[in-house]
C-alpha cells in the first residue's frame, strides 16, 4: 500500500510517499481503508521533534480519519466489514502508524460510528479538535454562563471551541486577524470578535463587555499575545493553554497573575483514557446537536498533495484541512 513515511525527526520535509507493508491486524484491532484524514498542528510538532512522543522511525503521521472497515480482529464486537468508522483518540499517528496511509489498523476502543447526518469529510476531522476544545472548556470544572475568550479562533480548535462554548451558553469573544474569518466566527456563535493585531483590541473587548471581564481564556497561539490577553481577565479568571503557534511567551511576568488570582492550566487531550475519550465524545455530540453545529472544513487535498496541505495548515485555515486518501 501507499503511505507517507517520516524517515527521521526534524521537519515535515522528511516525509516521502512510498510503498509500505500492509498493517498487521492484531487482536482487538479493526483494519480501515482510509477515506479521509485530517491534519493537525501536532502532526507537524511531532515531525519536528517538538512533541513528547518518540515513535520508531520510519513513522506514519495522522491522528484523525474516517474509513471503511476491511477486517475485524479477534475479540472485537460491534463492527462489521463495510461499516464506516471514525477515529476518536489513541495511539494512532503517535505511537502507532497513522492515517496518512491507504490503510490503518486501529484499536476498536478508539473508534466510533459516523454521526447521523454528517458527511465523511466532517467525520474525518472532528474528534481531536472537539475533544481538545472540550477539555479546554471544562478542565477547571463547571463555569456556569461565562465570558470565554478564544485566541486563534479560526483554527481547528478555535472553531470547535467557539461552537461548543456558544452551545453551552457562554458569551464568546473570538480573536482573529482576518475580517472575513471574524464574520464567519460570528455566524458560528461568537458574540464579539476582535483583531489581535490592532493595538486597541483589549480596549475594544472591555468596552464590549462593560462591567464584565473574561472568565476563561482558551489560548491557541502563545507568543507575545499571551501577556496582552491577561489584561482582559477578570477575578478568578482561568486560562486553558492549548497551543503555541506564535512560539514561546517572552518575558512573562508572573506578578500579572497575583491580584486577580488567575489560574493557568495546560490542555493535553492525550491525558484522556479511551473510556474517557468516548464519554467526552458523546457529550460533544450532544452539545453540538443542541447548537446545530457541524465540523468546518476549509480545504481538501489529494493524497499525493500532503506537503501542500501542510502549507495551508501553516497559513491559518478557517477550520480543518483534509487529505482525501481514496
Amino acid at each position: 500500500m501507499k503511505a507517507w513515511l517520516l524517515d527521521k525527526l526534524g521537519s515535515i520535509e522528511n516525509l516521502r510517499l512510498t510503498d509500505v507493508p500492509e498493517p498487521e491486524l492484531n487482536s482487538g484491532d479493526v483494519l480501515l481503508e482510509v477515506l479521509y484524514a485530517a491534519l493537525n498542528p501536532a502532526d507537524r510538532y511531532l515531525a519536528e521533534g517538538a512533541y513528547p512522543a518518540r515513535p520508531p522511525m520510519p513513522h506514519i503521521l495522522g491522528r484523525d480519519g474516517v474509513g471503511t472497515v476491511l477486517a475485524v480482529g479477534a475479540g472485537v464486537s460491534g463492527w462489521q466489514v463495510g461499516d464506516h468508522a471514525l477515529i476518536i483518540r489513541g495511539p494512532i499517528g503517535v505511537d502507532r502508524a497513522g492515517t496518512f496511509a491507504q490503510r490503518v489498523a486501529v484499536p476498536a476502543n478508539c473508534l466510533a460510528h459516523v454521526p447521523a447526518g454528517w458527511t465523511l469529510q466532517q467525520a474525518s476531522c472532528a474528534t481531536l479538535v472537539y475533544l481538545t476544545a472540550w477539555q479546554a472548556l471544562t478542565q477547571f470544572g463547571s463555569l456556569g454562563r461565562s465570558v470565554v475568550l478564544i485566541t486563534g479562533a479560526s483554527g481547528g480548535v478555535g472553531v470547535a471551541a467557539t461552537q461548543l462554548a456558544s452551545a453551552m451558553g457562554h458569551h464568546v469573544v473570538a480573536l482573529s486577524r482576518s475580517q472575513h474569518k471574524a464574520a464567519r466566527l460570528r455566524t458560528l456563535g461568537a458574540a464579539f470578535t476582535a483583531n489581535p493585531a490592532d493595538p486597541t483590541w483589549r480596549k475594544a473587548v472591555l468596552a464590549h463587555l462593560g462591567s464584565r471581564h473574561v472568565d476563561l481564556a482558551i489560548d491557541n497561539i502563545g507568543g507575545a499575545g499571551f501577556s496582552e490577553m491577561l489584561h482582559v481577565m477578570g477575578m478568578w479568571g482561568k486560562i486553558s493553554v492549548v497551543g503555541r503557534l506564535a512560539g514561546p511567551v517572552p518575558e512573562f511576568n508572573t506578578a500579572s497573575l497575583f491580584f486577580r488570582r488567575l489560574r493557568i492550566g495546560g490542555v493535553a487531550v492525550g491525558s484522556y483514557t479511551s473510556d474517557e475519550a468516548r464519554q467526552v465524545w458523546r457529550q460533544v455530540l450532544e452539545t453540538l446537536a443542541a447548537g446545530s453545529h457541524r465540523p468546518l472544513v476549509d480545504a481538501e487535498f489529494l493524497f499525493d498533495q500532503l506537503p501542500a496541505a501542510f502549507e495551508t495548515l501553516a497559513a491559518g485555515p478557517m477550520g480543518k484541512v483534509l487529505l482525501r486518501v481514496k
